[in-house]
This record gives structure tokens, sequence and C-alpha cells, in this order.
């Protein structure tokens, strides 16, 4: 035993001699690490893959810390980073899969397949000469066959219904860069009210703001309503920038501050020499998943009294994660930072190292507590409460932004049968049918998306027709359910037939009419209460 003691010594000595030089046997935690995976690599008594071993060991050490650092293989990096981007080189198409085949919603304006003639409706059904048709393959494996390099080029073979006909068209299409946009939607809610939706915020997301700013303005907007629901966040600097364009030039937007990162201030710079909209009301738009730079933004709006928060509490990400790239494309993002208001808020929620469970399920206890339904069940902490910066008016920290107008959430259409058709895909099948059948004639009876808002109408035999769909697929009819979530599938229904004949901004016309917050922030704009509760 003892001789054996003495052979594992010696090899373990060699090994820390051959890696650093000299022994250590009074090893550091960090040598400890690094020994322990060389000793199994070259002591262990069967093959180890080394790769997985390290990988596995450092999400074991990122585990043990806060919720949001996290590793990312190279392939995870790259999925990861594109959205933030801006773009990537594809043939530019949005798309379904639908009954196991590629339908193409719509091409992008000026991209690849609108060149060649790919048309909204068609079905793509091979790339390359690799069926991608009724194989049940994933969208990520379809979207690998279609994206690549700048200039190269991809064989696609379409089928292309017309009217009672169906033809196959072979397609070249040289990929391009394609850009990921961040405005989902900016429209005139009326004469004088402007709406944008933003999805996330990335490279080019203040750009495209500036851009939804300046072309509202021109219609006459003078009240703006920004939608921030279920916006996951993004970029640090993509909220500065846009921030600039709403506060004075000069006030704090948010600051960052770690154990070992010093404290750094971020302030308003418009891009011009003047915000675009420094002045005329704001309400932000936001809920229980809007996240990160979703909260600098709406935080910083509300703490110098720029604007009103409507909604619910929001996430509560308030913790900045640094990338570490390491040589093989991987990645960590490890948490050095956490984000503070202007009045000093922490936005991040309390939470328990290396007990991610419970932090993600706190929506799910937000549900469960009734905060998401009722005002009187937020949690207020006095000892967090601060003034806003112009007004003083009593604002709360603890873990997300606190909404100034609080609007429940509705969940009174939601049925189990609505999420056992939904669950299906049936809505989109049913969709897909009805536009393919009735494009032409949606496009001549209503000129533009806003024509299609106010006048169409999902007639009950659309309603049957999807039921039906649903009785095949084995969910049971339940009448009394059906009739609850009856204004629900109205609305998924128009929304996406809007979408995919004219524009995603239809959609979201079509959505907001039966969205609750929405609801309230035009009230709220419109009303003299805006005032009372924001003088000037």
């Amino acid at each position: 035993m003892r001789k054996l003691l003495f052979l594992i010594t010696l090899s373990i000595t060699c090994l820390t001699t051959i890696m650093w030089g000299k022994p250590d046997l009074s090893l550091s935690e960090n040598n400890k690490l690094r020994l322990a995976e060389a000793a199994i690599s070259q002591l262990y008594v069967d093959s180890v893959d080394e790769t997985k071993l390290v990988e596995e060991a450092i999400v074991a050490m990122l585990s043990s810390l806060d919720p949001h650092s996290q590793y990312s293989n190279a392939e995870e990096t790259k999925e990861l980073n594109e959205p933030l981007a801006g773009n990537f080189s594809g043939i530019g198409i949005t798309f379904n899969m639908n009954n196991d085949t590629l339908y193409v919603i719509q091409t992008v304006a000026g991209g690849p397949s609108e060149r060649v003639g790919i048309l909204a409706g068609d079905r793509i059904i091979s790339v390359n000469d690799t069926s991608i048709a009724g194989v049940k393959m994933k969208n990520t494996d379809i979207m690998k066959r279609l994206r690549g390099p700048k200039g190269t080029k991809v064989d696609v073979k379409v089928l292309r219904r017309a009217q009672a006909v169906s033809d196959t068209i072979d397609f070249r299409i040289t990929r391009a860069d394609i850009p990921i946009y961040s405005v989902d939607a900016a429209y005139m809610v009326d004469d004088k009210t402007g709406y944008i939706r933003l999805n996330r915020f990335a490279a080019e997301t203040a750009d495209e703001m500036r851009d939804a700013l300046k072309d509202l303005k021109k219609k006459g907007m003078d009240r703006l309503i920004l939608d921030l629901t279920d916006n996951g966040g993004g970029y640090l600097n993509a909220a500065v920038e846009i921030l600039g364009e709403f506060l004075q030039p000069g006030q704090m937007t948010v600051y960052t501050e770690g154990l070992n990162s010093p404290r750094t201030d971020n302030y308003a710079r418009p891009s011009g020499r003047e915000p675009l909209f420094e002045n005329g009301r704001l309400v932000v738009m936001a809920n229980q998943y809007s996240a990160s730079a979703s909260e600098i933004t709406s935080g910083a709006i509300q703490d110098w009294d720029r604007g009103l928060v409507v909604g619910r509490r929001t996430f509560g990400k308030g913790l900045v994660q640094r990338p570490i790239p390491l040589p093989d494309g991987s990645m960590i993002r490890l948490t050095v930072a956490h984000y503070y208001t202007p009045t000093g808020r922490d936005i991040q929620k309390p939470y328990e190292k290396g007990n991610s469970q419970a932090y993600r399920s706190d929506i799910v206890e937000r549900f469960n507590s009734g905060e998401l339904m009722h005002a009187d069940s937020i949690r207020y902490v006095d000892s967090l409460k601060v003034e806003t910066l112009r007004l003083h008016r009593p604002i709360y920290g603890g873990g997300g932004i606190y909404p100034d107008k609080f609007v429940a959430l509705d969940t009174t259409e939601f049925t189990k049968y609505y999420r056992d058709v939904t669950a299906k895909g049936l809505i989109n099948t049913l969709v897909i049918k009805y536009v393919d059948d009735n494009r032409k004639e949606i496009q001549k009876q209503y000129k533009n998306g806003d024509n299609f808002t106010r006048e169409f109408k999902v007639t009950p035999e659309m309603l049957n027709s999807l039921f039906d769909m649903a009785s095949k697929e084995g969910i049971e009819f339940n009448e009394e359910e059906a009739v609850t979530s009856t204004p629900l599938f109205n609305m998924i229904i128009k929304g996406l037939i809007g979408r995919d004949v004219f524009d995603n901004s239809t959609y979201y016309k079509v959505f907001n009419t039966h969205d609750p917050i929405f609801g309230e922030a035009y009230r709220l704009i419109n009303s003299e209460e805006y005032e009372l509760l924001l003088p000037q």
C-alpha cells in the first residue's frame, strides 16, 4: 500500500513538474483543477473525452455561481451571438413549418429570395438535392442548409400552388447578408400617438429605433407608446443609445458596479444635436418577461419622470455578463457587475447561488401568489423605497421595475382546449391554407393592413374548420371552452392572416386591440391623468 501511495504521489509530482516546471505539493485551488484533469487524462484506466471532461467542469463551476453565468460551446456561441449581431448570411425568408413542409411566409425586401422570384406561400421541398419536406427535419437543421457564407449559392426546389394547380420550380439563390430586425412594428395608432415595439436590444437596434422615431414624427407623432413586453434585453450600449433620444443630454442612464469591476456611469448622448423625442408624452409597456436592457430603459425613463411604465413588474435581470472567448470558439459569459438605475435601484431580483431552479421558477411563484393578477398582492419593500429625480415620486427597488400603472394578467379567455389546439400548431395550418386560397382576394378587398385590421372578420366557418382539424388530431371538442376562447382564436387567426398577407405591423395592430396592457397605455397617454401623474 505504501508503495502504491508513493507511486501515485510520484506520478502527480511528475505531472506537476511537466505542466508547471517545478513540483508544488501545496497546490493552489487553480492548480488543483488542472492537476485533476491531467491526472485523469493520463492515469485513468479507460479512455476519456478530455474536451467533454473540461466542459463539464466549467459548467459545474459556473452552476455554483449566479443564474446567469454560463458556458456555451462553439456552435452554441455562434447561435447566441447571431441575433444580437444584427445580421447573418442566408436566402432572406421568414418561414413556418407546416406538416413537415417549409412554408414561406414572407421574403425579405430586396433580399436574395425576392430577387430570384420566390413568393410568399411557396413551399421549399429540397435544398441542394436534399429533401426537407416530410422528413421531420428540425428547424435548426433546415436553417443550417439555407444559411451560409455571403456569395455562395444554394439550389432549392419550390412547390408553388397557383389556384388549383401545383408546380415545382428550381431556383438558384446567391446568399447575402440578411438583417435581423429589432423593431417588430412601428405605426401611428391615431393622428398623434405612435407605437413602436422592440423585440431585442442588438447592434443595430438604436439605428432602427431612430429611423422609426423620425418616420413617425413626420406623420405627426407627439406622443409615443414604447412596447417592451416580452423583450429579454441584449446589449447595454443599445439601451443607452436609445435613452439618448428620450432624456436630456448628460442625464445618467444606468451605472454598473461589482466587487472586481469599478463603478461605470453611462450618460444620455443623442445621435444628433438634440434628442429625437426629449419632449412629448411617453408610456412604456412592460411585463414579467421584460428583462435586462428593457429594464435599464424603462427604469431610467421612470427615474427621470420622463414617462410612465404600464403593465407588470419586470423580470429582474440586473447582472452584467462579460463574454470571455476561448480559443476553440466557445465562450464563458461571466457575471462581473450589477446594473443600477439612476436613483441607485438594483435591477436584479434576489437569488441563491447555485439554486437556478428556484430562480427560474420565480415567475410561477408570482402567478401563484397573485402578483400577476392583483395589484394589492405586489410586495413593496419600504427599505428599498427611493424617489424619482424630478418629481420625487416614490418608487421601489427589490428586483425588476415596478409599473406606475399595474395591468393584471388576463386569463379569462385561456382554456385547456385553446392550449391543446395551439400546441398542435393547428392555427398556423388553418391560416396557411386560408391565405393560400384567398391571398389575392384579401389584397384586393382590403388594400392595406389598416383596412384589414378594421374590417376583416373571422367567420364561424373558419372556426368550425379549426375545431374539425382539432378533432381529427384527437383533441376532444369542448363547446363551453371553445366559446370562452373564441375571442382569442379570432384574434390570433386574424393577426396571422394579416401578417402573412401584409406585414408584421398588421399583426400587432390586431393583437393590440386585444391586449390589456396596450389598452391601458393608450388610455393613459391620451388622458388628463397623464398630466396629473407627470406634470411638466
